[in-house]
Order: structure tokens, then sequence, then C-alpha cells
């Protein structure tokens, strides 16, 4: 059983139908993994008797013969999705050893699927966060480079599937958190159409750009999870769009002869560093051999999306984040003179240092007199911004660049400096300021031998297209074969 976790997800699932391995096999391997790599940091919570009592479950659903595809099949969730067998954190000590008396939508209806779950996985607090530093349970580590960051928030899962510790993980994505990180540790994300996922039991960061997809090796593999995962919720989530199932595997192999590829120029200026450039460009020669037009286009709002982002997203968070008082939600100060300092006691005591800036300045750009100058002109350009990608689609068909600047940086390299780490962001911004489908595929490696990604953004429910554009770029190189030293 030595390479079970060298396997995909889609090789698993065939070899647990043709009964080559059990689903309690798979469980107590990836286990016995994730405690050999702890050092990673990327998992939060496990539970053995949980994970294998769900493996038995599994088998026995094999057995019967009337199993769901993807049943037996080891996952792990980012910890922002709650959930009733593990403890769920968001990463925070505001919420240390909290239980969840009701499951998200996308932990179940995976459950549902028959993939067993392994636990719950390290993440920037709140999902605040492009480096998995922020936790307030210790950095996430780089299995392809230790002394790096994973990227961020969903490190933990992008770290958990580079090191082989789970063939797939759950992300969620609201600037860029799934996208960063399979970038950073040479793996395949998609971060769906808003909408086309429920957020039910995810727990909020900005509800107008949250959106929760999978992470794995392979567009195949994506193309699994997604299909289990997505679909309407109206009793739960009125924002989830009410779109019947669909299978994302079907499409996969479609030919992209004759495919225009829109190229930003904005993507490709003096902030992008000449390794990742050359990576991303060898890969779309890649595809325009598999038959592709490359067309040049433009997104020229895309240096604005920064300050857009990061007003409306703070703005958000400050009010989400409002219910963990000490009161209905989360830690209480042991102390306190009264209610209200209660109240910024046991805030003060509980939030990281990054989600206090962000509540801060969501507070300022909401209050009375900055509303207008800020929060409502940022509004405007977030029109201006859709407004410019759906100009763009009238002249291609997939919009393609990089995931972020430069491969992953060195742990600690922008600890004094937040503004640095926020330019990290610019690419992947503009996809869900306008609640668009963005997908990362490894594009080959940049300095250090570091993973680069490619990121291909789709118009409004062209998940499908981006995955089939991905699996065929997979289908004529290795990259996304390749894997840490070690693992």
């Amino acid at each position: 059983m030595g390479d079970w976790h060298d396997q995909t997800v889609a090789g698993l699932a065939a070899r647990l139908r043709a009964r080559e391995v059990s689903a309690l096999e798979l469980a107590r391997h990836f286990l016995a993994r994730g405690a050999q790599h702890a050092d990673l940091n990327a998992f939060l919570a496990r539970d053995e008797d949980v994970t294998l009592a769900q493996a038995r479950a599994a088998d026995a659903r094999l057995a019967a013969g009337e199993a769901p595809r993807l049943t037996g099949v080891p996952v792990a969730h980012k910890d922002v999705l709650v959930t009733t067998d593990f403890p769920t954190t968001a990463g925070s000590r505001m919420l240390a050893g909290y239980r969840s008396p009701f499951e998200s939508t996308v932990t179940a209806r995976l459950a549902e699927a028959g993939m067993v779950c392994l636990g719950k996985l390290n993440c920037d607090e709140f999902a605040m966060g492009s480096s998995g530093e922020n936790s307030a349970f210790g950095p996430i580590h780089n299995p392809w480079d230790r002394t790096r960051v994973p990227g961020g928030s969903s490190g933990g899962s992008a770290a958990a599937v580079a090191a082989r510790l789970a063939p797939a993980a759950t992300a969620s994505d609201t600037g860029g958190s799934i996208r960063q990180p399979a970038s950073f540790c040479g793996l395949t994300g998609i971060k769906p159409t808003y909408g086309r996922v429920s957020r039910y039991g995810a727990i909020a960061y900005a509800s107008s750009f949250d959106q929760v997809g999978p992470m794995a090796r392979t567009a195949e593999d994506c193309a699994l999870l997604l299909s289990a995962m997505s679909g309407g919720d109206p009793e739960r989530d009125s924002t989830a769009l009410d779109l019947p199932p669909e299978d994302f595997t079907r499409g996969l192999d479609a030919s992209i002869e004759g495919l225009r590829i829109g190229l930003p120029r904005e993507f490709f200026g003096d902030g992008l560093n000449p390794d990742v450039r050359a990576a991303v460009e060898g890969a779309l020669a890649e595809l325009r051999r598999l038959g592709a037009t490359l067309v040049d286009i433009s997104l020229p709002r895309t240096e604005l999306a920064i300050p857009v982002y990061y007003i409306l997203t703070p703005a958000e968070a400050s009010t989400n984040l409002s219910r963990f008082d000490g009161v209905r939600y989360g830690h209480r100060a042991r102390s306190f003179a009264d209610l209200t300092d209660m109240y910024v006691r046991s805030r003060s005591e509980a939030f990281g240092e990054e989600v206090k800036r962000r509540i801060i300045i969501g507070t300022y750009v909401l209050s009375h007199g900055y509303y207008d100058a800020y929060y409502l002109q940022a509004q405007k350009l977030r029109r201006m911004i859709a407004d410019d990608l759906q100009h763009a689609f009238g002249q291609c068909d997939v919009i393609a660049g990089p995931v972020a600047p430069s491969v992953a940086w060195p742990i600690g390299t922008h600890a004094g400096d937040p503004l640095a780490a926020y330019l990290a962001d610019i690419y992947t911004l503009a996809a869900p300021l306008a609640g668009l489908p963005a997908l990362s595929t490894p594009a080959g490696f940049g300095d250090g031998g570091l993973p680069v990604g490619l990121q291909l953004i789709g118009n409004y429910l062209q998940e499908g297209r981006l995955l089939n554009v991905a699996h065929r770029l997979q289908q004529a190189t290795d990259w996304h074969t390749r894997k840490p030293a070690g693992f």
C-alpha cells in the first residue's frame, strides 16, 4: 500500500470499485501519513475513530453495490466549514474548541457522495490572509520548501494535498484563496461562480465574495468534487443559484481547437517576476499547440481591484464578525468590569492582528461621513470592473494569466508590511469582484524549483470550460504529476 497516496481521486475511486483496496485501508494509510508529516501544521483537528467509522460505512456501501462514485475516497476540509464530528475554529482563538450543532452543505454533500473525512485543515484566521501565516495555531509550511508559505487563506488545504496527506480538500476563495495556494503548491483549484456552491455552514469573511470550491492535483479530480458539492440550496442559502446538479467531468476531453484565450496586458506588466512570466508563457504556448488562439485584451481597472477589494471585504467582515462578542459566540474574557469591557476584552484577546486590522478598516469605511467617500465609490468601481470583464469576453472565450506575481515567499517576509502581501492578490481579485469562476492549474516551475500556476477565468457558469482547458493542458504536460521531495 505504499503508493496509494500517489493516486488521484479518480484513480482511488476506480480501485475502490474494483475492490483492489478498501476504504478502511485507505483511511488508515492517510491517517498515518498525516501523523508522519504533522510538522507541516496542515491539520488542526483529526479523530481516528470518526474517520475509521466513516470508512467502514463506505466499505458497506461499496459491498452493497449501490455506492456513489466517490465512496471511500478520503478528503479533508478547510476549517471554515462547520462539521458536527470535528471541531471548527476558522483558525482563530475566538472559536477554539467550538463544536457546531449542524453540518455545512458542502461537507454534508461530500459525505452523501461517500467521501471519508480525514479531519479539518489549518487556514488563515477567518480566511483573512494570503500566506497561511495568520492562523492562531501557527503558520503552515509549504511542502516544496518548508521555509516558505503555502499561500492563503487555504494554505492547509494546499499543503495537505501537495504533501499527499489527502487526495483532495475543500477550500474557500474570497479574493484568491483557492487559486493562490494551489499555484504556490503545484495543484489545481477552482473557485466556482458565486452561488454555484452553497455557503450554508461556511463561516463568513465577506458574504458577497466567499465561495467554496475543491482543491486537488488534477482538473478531473476537481470536476468530480465540484459535481458532488454544487447545486441549489433554497432552504438554507438564498444566494445559492437554483441550478440542477451538473456532471463537470463530461466535457473534460473536448477539443480546445479554436478556443480564444484572452491575455490582459495588465497581467503581464513590470510587477510580474521574470521566472513566473516564463512559466506562464510556456503553458500558454502548450495551449496554442493544442489549437487555442491567443488574443490580446485589456482589463484597464486591474490596479483598482486592490483598493476596491480591501474596502469592500473589510466592510463586510466588520459586520459578519460582530457576532463574536463573548455573548452569542466565541471566547469570553475571564475578567471584565461591565458589558462594554467584556466585549472589548473578549475580542481583543481572541482576534489576531490581521483580523483586528480588517475589522477596524471596515468599521471606518462604513462610518458616518466616510460611507459615501469610500464604500459607495468602491461599489461603483466593482461594477465597472465586472463590466470590463464582460467587455473582454466579447473578444475571447477564456481569460488567462498568472495567479500571483511571484512564487511562494519565505515565511515572515511580509510580517511588518501587510500592504506588500495585499499586492500579491493583484491578478486574482477581478474574478471574485465580478462573481466569475476562476481556476489555477500547474504551469511549470520558477525560481528555486517552486511551482507556478496558470490562472484561467471564465464567464458566469463556465466552470466546465475552465476544467476542460486545464484538463487538456494536463494531458499534454506533466507539471501536475510532480511532487515535493520527500513526499
